[in-house]
């Protein structure tokens, strides 16, 4: 590529990011996360169609189990406190926003701030959780099935805990419950 054709697109992308609105420089930070999702996404089926390896179909049960993995890998990554160290070069911490979630105010500028962005949220992070799965279905298909039935059991288990302390809340009298 020429330099005047770099300059071209460097100032083009500058009055589209101008005109957009965004004053924290974080859509050009969108814009290196998609082109790395794309990259490696790309590379991944490349690596997979040289190689000749295909996932095997999913069934409907480990389709559901698939989803469940996910979810859970993407609110660990995003909200976890124990997973607090991953977010912290671009978060700042808010306090604790149920169990064992916190709330994190993201900072910095362009793409610190596009990271930290996509790093405190799960609904941002499952296309790439459920990309790499997908991945290990087909280059470690073994692997990736115990990971997801760990992960679908641990998150089955967190719903019964919450299940067990609500119904615990319920017939426990008010003038005992903790406050």
């Amino acid at each position: 590529m020429s330099i005047s054709t770099r300059v071209g697109l460097t100032g083009m992308a500058g009055r589209v990011a101008r005109s957009y609105g965004r004053g924290d420089g974080a859509l050009s930070g969108y814009a290196g996360a998609i082109s790395v999702f794309g990259a490696a996404t790309g590379a991944v089926t490349l690596a997979a169609w040289r190689s000749g390896r295909r996932p095997a179909p999913l069934s409907p049960y480990e389709l559901s189990c698939l989803c469940v993995a996910t979810h859970k890998v993407s609110r660990l990554v995003a909200k976890d406190a124990v997973t607090s160290p991953l977010r912290a070069p671009f978060t700042r911490f808010e306090g604790a926003t149920g169990d064992a979630e916190l709330a994190e105010e993201v900072n910095g500028r362009g793409p610190r701030k596009a990271l930290g962005e996509l790093l405190t949220c799960p609904f941002c992070l499952a296309p790439w959780v459920a990309t790499t799965f997908m991945a290990g279905y087909t280059f470690l298909p073994g692997l990736t099935r115990a990971a997801v039935a760990v992960l679908t059991a641990v998150a089955g288990a967190d719903f019964l805990q919450l299940a067990y302390a609500g119904a615990q809340q319920r017939t426990t009298p008010p003038e005992q419950r903790d406050a």
